[in-house]
């Protein structure tokens, strides 16, 4: 009896083994568009509703649109959010679990609801041009740098992305994303903010923030245009091949991202004694391993992965520095390495 239960508990789990081939299987092979995908009635419809619960406690009457797309984002000024198509289906969640090695859990959901709808409460209001804002926060028109030298040690900003642990760090990217991270830190109910950044200067954009929020939570928007980013119904590629040619994307926005940041890094040199900046980085890989695995949170093998990326680039690009200056490159090659490891903490993928 003992043998018969165990040859059908074994073929009961191959039978469910084989079915969920076959549908993932049809739903690879199946454009997106077609796929029926809605907010309303998905796993991630009550998270929403959360968020739009927790901006009524606060006194909102403005909600933002979330739509479905290809990835988290609000559209540069508009009030609207993005978020994943999977996680509006739960066997398309598996299998981005499968593509990608890790889905968002409620936690991460929720923070990066309460990060996006700080863009779209700024974007909604157009909050960068009101008095103070600037002083607190800095030039919203700012260029984004993806190289720059993060303060880990820092009170000036909050931490927000809990789960991602340099949250902190990435508040300083630009001021619409410090911006963002303090709205979201705002917003969580229960977060202790008060007490947890008591005596840091960062309460005072925090205190500010709360005053500001007050002020407009009644009004209406000055900006309620509408504008959605590959809206998940006008996604006609197969599912098979969005995962390729978002592989392929992010394959060919790494190498231009990298290969400018590096050349930034190691700007055109002249001399008879220059050092090539890939061996810079094979005789300080140790060092350099260990400070961003510190910095960033990183496994050993992620941060492996974004030093080699970096040494194969500045190897074809034939980058080189002067004799002295290996000091100064090595803090510019850290902080380099860092900013790529805040896009994996906020994106959840490694670029590239």
């Amino acid at each position: 009896m003992e043998g018969l239960k165990a040859v059908m508990s074994a073929k009961t789990i191959q039978s469910l083994v084989h079915s969920w081939e076959t549908v993932r299987f049809e739903l690879l092979n199946s454009r997106i568009s077609d796929l029926n995908l809605s907010l309303a009635g998905s796993p991630v419809e009550p998270l929403v509703r959360r968020l739009y619960r927790e901006m009524e406690v606060k006194g909102f009457r403005f909600k933002p649109t979330v739509y479905l797309t290809d990835s988290w984002g609000c559209p540069d000024r508009y009030p609207v959010i993005g978020i994943p198509f999977y996680l509006a289906d739960q066997r398309l969640a598996r299998i981005e679990e499968e593509q990608t090695g890790e889905i968002e859990d409620s936690k991460r959901i929720m923070a990066l609801l309460r990060h996006e709808a700080g863009h779209a409460i700024n974007y909604a209001y157009r909050l960068w041009r009101r008095p103070g804002w600037e002083e607190m926060f800095g030039r919203f028109t700012r260029p984004y740098r993806d190289v720059f030298r993060p303060d880990m040690l820092s009170r000036e900003y909050v931490k927000h992305l809990s789960s991602f642990p340099y949250g902190r760090t990435y508040a300083q990217k630009h001021p619409d994303e410090d911006f963002a991270e303090t709205f979201a830190v705002w917003l969580t109910p229960r977060s202790g903010w008060r007490d947890r950044y008591r005596n840091w200067p960062v309460m005072r954009k925090l205190q500010y923030l709360g005053g500001l929020m007050k002020e407009i939570c009644r009004q209406s928007p000055e900006n309620s245009r509408v504008r959605l980013l590959r809206p998940v119904d006008s996604m006609t590629i197969l599912l098979a091949d969005n995962y390729g040619k978002k592989a392929e994307r992010y394959r060919r926005a790494a190498r231009g991202y990298v290969d400018d940041r590096l050349r930034e890094v190691f700007p055109p040199v002249r001399g008879l004694l220059l050092r090539p900046a890939s061996r810079l980085f094979r005789k300080l890989h140790s060092h350099l391993l260990d400070r961003v695995v510190l910095w960033s949170k990183l496994s050993e093998r992620e941060a492996a992965a974004i030093l080699r990326k970096l040494e194969i680039r500045s190897d074809a690009l034939k980058l080189f520095y002067r004799p002295g200056q290996e000091g100064e490159r090595i803090m510019d090659v850290v902080s380099l390495a860092v900013a790529l490891a805040l896009d994996y903490a906020y994106t959840g993928r490694l670029t590239g």
